[in-house]
């Protein structure tokens, strides 16, 4: 009986550990940006990007906590960069522009350059340096 307890108890720990480690991958993958490598074939005419310089495009929703981090920190970098545009998306209000963009959590990111063409995409909260970097280039 009691070596049949100890294998329950170290098969417990083992998966406590195993759920610890994604969990914590999960986690350090949140907020950060993902270049887009091909062109998405969406129309994205409705959602007000700028069309003399990048534009970030930020899915949110009123009961969504994280999104106010997002909206922070976005409207941090765009005041430092003049160029960039900001569009944030109510997800509720428009649910028709997140199918197009298969935004599936919330917050979500997108960085579109002047063209139109989806160049970054994030989940999360994004940090201000990179956004910044990958704003940058977009600018010049």
């Amino acid at each position: 009986m009691s070596t049949s307890w100890a294998l329950v108890i170290v098969v417990l720990i083992a998966a406590f550990g195993f759920a610890y480690v994604v969990g914590r991958l999960l986690t350090l993958r949140a907020g950060l940006l993902r270049e887009s490598v091909k062109p998405i074939d969406v129309d994205t005419t409705d959602l007000g990007l700028s069309t003399t310089g990048p534009t970030v495009v930020h899915f949110s929703a009123v009961w969504c906590g994280p999104c106010a981090g997002v909206r922070r920190v976005v409207d941090q970098v765009c005041a430092e960069l003049p160029g960039v545009a900001h569009v944030e998306i109510d997800l509720d209000a428009n649910p028709e522009a997140a199918r197009r963009l298969s935004v599936l959590s919330l917050p979500t990111t997108f960085i579109f350059d002047a063209h139109g063409a989806q160049r970054y995409r994030t989940s999360g909260v994004p940090t201000a340096a990179d956004l910044r970097s990958a704003l940058t280039p977009l600018l010049a």
